[in-house]
């Protein structure tokens, strides 16, 4: 007995279970807000959102559902991108251009005075920042980074090394691995997509809106187990070297001593993810302590 259907045979409800909306968050609530809103829509109680935005930002925002919130810690830190609106404050000089491009790479950063965190230096990384449009005073950069970059405080600091001063205007974040802002859907879509299911029995316009949370860890390199042994983890206990059906082509060239990966049935439906601690090839003992058992 599979110990979850498929992701392409499941149920609303099963979705609803363990599943992720890849919301696209209005300007105005709190993310914790539209979060408990997205379960306030489809009758559940746990939600959990990837990667914070401001009230006044836009954009992608992941909302787990169910189980699926146990991956939470796990994803929080996939990679950003974003697109923000640099407004300085005078007239930038003429080689504004090339300081621009010198915020790439590994840069210090503490965080605002407002932010949640302790404001302690701390180090993140730009691995892109490209001039869009500019126009004036104003310049539209987008920028790709690694989780926990402050973009308010990267055009703060990109003001004053123009020797302008500038503020951030207006960010919408348009990635968050694995998704991006082709695939989002609003409060509105989700709400019609839950109503023609109820109203109408159509499971399509529900799967439109809710998807597999399997789909929210299609970035990391996945281990195909036997059912048994997903049993058997569903129980607590690690994945040993027999119970392993198929690994991922990255992983025999890995460079990470220990990984995280999916274990997931032949079918396609996570078990738990964890970090590979033994040799994948081998023929006995433990291979992968679970980090989070998904079922």
């Amino acid at each position: 007995m599979p110990l979850r259907p498929a992701p392409t045979d499941r149920s609303p409800d099963a979705h609803c279970e363990f599943g992720v909306v890849v919301l696209d968050k209005p300007a105005g609530p709190t993310s914790h807000q539209v979060s408990d809103w997205v379960g306030s829509i489809l009758g559940i109680d746990r939600t959990g959102h990837l990667g914070t935005l401001d009230p006044k930002v836009t954009g992608c925002l992941p909302v787990l559902l169910g189980t699926a919130t146990r991956l939470t810690a796990v994803l929080t830190g996939g990679d950003k991108a974003y697109v923000a609106l640099l407004e300085l404050h005078d007239d930038p000089p003429t080689n504004w251009q090339s300081k621009v491009s010198t915020f790439e790479g590994p840069l210090y950063q503490r965080p605002p005075r407002k932010s949640a965190v302790a404001r302690r230096l701390r180090i993140r990384s730009v691995h892109d920042l490209e001039i869009l449009e500019h126009d004036g005073r104003r310049i539209l950069l987008k920028v790709r980074c690694g989780a926990g970059t402050y973009i308010r405080k990267l055009c703060h600091d990109l003001g004053m090394i123009l020797g302008t001063g500038g503020h951030m205007a207006a960010l919408r974040r348009i990635e968050s691995t694995p998704f991006d802002d082709t695939e989002l859907v609003t409060l509105h879509d989700l709400t019609d997509g839950v109503g023609f299911w109820e109203d109408e029995d159509d499971d399509a316009a529900f799967e439109a809106v809710v998807r597999p949370a399997e789909d929210a860890l299609a970035h990391l390199p996945w281990i195909t187990i036997t059912d048994n042994t997903a049993e058997a983890v569903a129980c607590g206990a690690p994945v040993y070297a027999p119970g392993i059906v198929e690994i991922a082509p990255e992983l025999a060239e890995r460079d990470e001593a220990t990984p995280v990966v999916v274990c997931a049935t032949s079918d396609g439906s996570a078990v738990c993810i964890g970090r590979v601690v033994g040799d994948l090839d081998a023929d006995t003992g433990e291979v992968i302590s679970l980090d989070r058992v998904l079922v």
